[in-house]
């Protein structure tokens, strides 16, 4: 005869699995709760943020890029200067 063992851990049994389930729904129900007290931006405070971002993006872009070639030339030209 072969004995199964009933699976510890999860549900021990029905009430358990109740309580569990109960807590899962009170969860969503709070987060819905705590999302309708958000204070959303409007639509301008968006797109003068982003206009801000890609500004931003393109300004370090371009330092980088005008830093990098520079570094490139200076190095080179050490390197062609122990020839």
């Amino acid at each position: 005869m072969i004995l199964v063992q009933k699976p510890r851990g999860f549900f021990k049994n029905q009430t358990s699995m109740k309580k569990r389930i109960k807590k899962i729904f009170s969860y969503f129900k709070e987060s819905k709760d705590e999302l309708t007290k958000v204070v959303w931006p409007t639509r301008k405070h968006v797109i003068n943020i982003t206009i801000t971002v890609i500004v931003l993006v393109l300004v370090v872009g371009a330092f980088l890029g005008v830093y990098d070639y520079i570094y490139s030339k200076l190095l080179t030209w050490f390197l062609t200067l122990k020839k």
